[in-house]
């Protein structure tokens, strides 16, 4: 098999690369860094000796992002922000890109990128492979160095996880919209009732900062008084598609610099995660989006 050969293959294999890569590190950035890597390696190995490419390709880049999720916490000199989940973008009138959707084929929502974030890298590794991409745990046993029991324990205590605070959202993009819509129009018109019928009683707004935990307020009273306070931004939001789910872009002027992502089930809000770091949105690709 000569190289152009190869790169073929590899190239047929990238989107469910992309894909693999994105759920367990939550950043499109590393992602790509990790299937760069993975053709790194596969160009350095005898492809003749491999007896199945998609399964090697996938090992290789787990094993490359179970290291990268490793050296996360053992790099403190890492600017913080670098590790939030990176939201993936799309202007919802426009033809969604055919890429973001093999990303976002399992509705990996906002919610879900957090909840995985509070994961140990072995777990992550063990719930991504096994429930998204159906990877038997014998595989990803040898991954991280566990027994198949052990990981298969692993796996069932992120889906705990997961199911505890990140239900799914609902499937319904329309009543999606018409949740945030409304939510806007209530704060652009300082009507509090109004903001606290499209909240969940229980619903949590997440704040992701660069400085540490995000910063967080529970409960539809605090999250409505909260929308009240930023209301004189309400005017200059954008409609977007935040990881395939109803969202928005805030505008100052011509400059993105906030992304909002809403997670509705049942005609109510019941999350609400707000990046407005400049480096996370300064390298976001949000050009189908305009002021």
């Amino acid at each position: 098999m000569n190289e152009l050969e190869l790169a073929e293959r590899f190239d047929r294999q990238r989107p469910q690369l992309r894909a693999v890569a994105y759920r367990i590190l939550g950043s499109l950035t590393e992602a790509d860094d990790a299937v760069q890597e993975a053709w790194l390696r596969l160009w350095r190995t005898d492809a003749e000796q491999i007896d199945s490419l998609a399964p090697w390709l996938t090992t290789v880049v787990a094993r490359i992002c179970l290291n990268m999720l490793r050296s996360r916490r053992t790099r403190s000199e890492q600017p913080l922000d670098s590790f939030l989940p990176e939201p993936i973008v799309d202007n919802p009138a426009a033809d969604t890109d055919p890429e973001h959707e093999a990303l976002l084929a399992d509705s990996v929502g906002i919610a879900l990128q957090v909840v995985l974030g509070t994961l140990s890298p072995p777990e992550r590794l063990a719930f991504v492979l096994h429930d998204m991409f159906a990877v038997p745990f014998a595989e990803i046993a040898a991954m991280v160095d566990r027994s198949p029991e052990a990981t298969r324990q692993l796996a069932s205590r992120a889906r705990r996880r997961v199911r505890d605070s990140a239900p799914p959202p609902d499937p319904d993009l329309t009543r999606q919209r018409a949740v945030v819509d409304a939510y806007f129009a209530a704060a652009r018109e300082g009507d509090l009732e109004a903001l606290v019928a499209v909240l969940d009683p229980d619903v949590v707004l997440r704040a992701h900062r660069r400085d540490g935990d995000p910063l967080e307020l529970r409960g539809a009273a605090p999250v409505a008084e909260g929308a009240m306070s930023a209301r004189r931004f309400a005017p200059h939001v954008r409609p977007a598609l935040v990881n395939g789910a109803a969202g928005v872009v805030a505008f100052d002027g011509e400059r993105p610099f906030a992304v909002l992502a809403f997670t509705v089930i049942d005609d109510r809000a019941v999350a609400i995660d707000v990046f407005n770091g400049p480096e996370l949105v300064g390298r976001l690709d949000i050009r189908g989006i305009s002021a």
